[in-house]
């Protein structure tokens, strides 16, 4: 983490313990403007808002956290994660390794990726 700035005890827990925010309660998830989303720790963009998802509705255990079918390329690193007696791919960030969420393909027998992050794991800058 970028020991510049000052994380809050969510922030800390998430991104360096690998923890999750609870569902529907993170700043992003249900936000509609144009712009993009960077680590909170390094500043590195990863996900632009035209690839965000509606995450209010869909897979249950999926809704409430921001969701996104891309990332920039390069941006993320994939590592499997067999915590909580799940089998899932978590994504960190490429630059610093700090825990942003999961990822998960193939929703409902359909072709489709789902980026799954932690609101308190990111920054957004709106464009006009």
């Amino acid at each position: 983490m970028n020991n510049n700035k000052k994380f809050n005890e969510l922030e800390k827990h998430v991104m360096h313990d690998g923890g999750t925010e609870r569902a529907f309660s993170g700043e992003y998830w249900n936000n509609t403007d144009t712009g993009k989303y960077s680590c909170k720790s390094c500043g590195q963009i990863l996900f632009n808002s035209e690839t965000k998802l509606d995450s209010s509705h869909g897979p249950i255990g999926l809704q409430g956290w921001p969701a996104f079918s891309n990332a920039l390329p390069g941006t993320i690193i994939y590592k499997d994660d067999t915590s909580a007696g799940m089998q899932r791919i978590e994504v960190r960030c490429s630059q610093c390794d700090v825990h942003l969420g999961h990822v998960f393909e193939n929703i409902e027998g359909e072709d489709t990726t789902h980026y799954c992050i932690n609101s308190c794991s990111l920054d957004f800058k709106k464009e006009d």
